[in-house]
């Protein structure tokens, strides 16, 4: 490996450390805004029999957000900040293809019930990551998710969430 590859060059392409911890920073000071949010709607104050129910989240809440700024601005306005390449661009794209249709499904799970988010899930990563045929592709996928379904609701009769199929089959 060059000296350059080594110290992280950022003309290489890539994210710098600083801007990393600028970016979680800015994550955690909404992770703590709706923290106190979430919080203040159930009660911050001192009561008479002692704190309420939100008043020790909301405090950590404020704390987080208090941090999040600090390390923020130590990251975006700091003499010397940090210009190491954290990831590079091609690698944090691959991290993206597995991130970005994750959080997709957890949002399907809503609409569509774990068992046929689960079977679009499998199926999209066999056939546009993993190349492989579409008639494996919906063997497999549908094969895992019905065995799923008995496992799940048959035998051990563990209740996940559903969606519209399956209240067509009265479940």
């Amino acid at each position: 490996m060059d000296h350059q590859q080594t110290q992280g060059n950022p003309s290489k392409g890539g994210l710098t450390h600083s801007a990393v911890d600028a970016i979680t920073a800015v994550v955690f000071f909404f992770v703590g805004v709706v923290m106190m949010v979430d919080n203040h709607r159930i009660g911050v104050a001192w009561a008479s029999d002692g704190p309420e129910s939100g008043y020790f989240p909301f405090h950590i809440g404020l704390i987080i957000c208090i941090a999040s700024v600090a390390v923020f601005l130590k990251a975006r306005f700091s003499k010397n900040p940090n210009r190491e390449v954290f990831v590079s661009w091609e690698r944090f794209r691959l991290v993206l293809l597995v991130l970005l249709p994750t959080a997709v499904y957890v949002l399907l799970i809503q609409f569509l019930g774990i068992y046929v988010a689960s079977t679009l899930f499998i199926a999209a990563f066999m056939r546009l990551l993993g190349k492989i045929s579409w008639l494996k592709t919906v063997v497999i996928s549908v094969s895992v998710n019905v065995l799923l379904f008995w496992m799940f609701e048959v035998q051990f009769m563990v209740p996940l969430p559903k969606g519209p199929l399956e209240a067509l089959f009265g479940y």
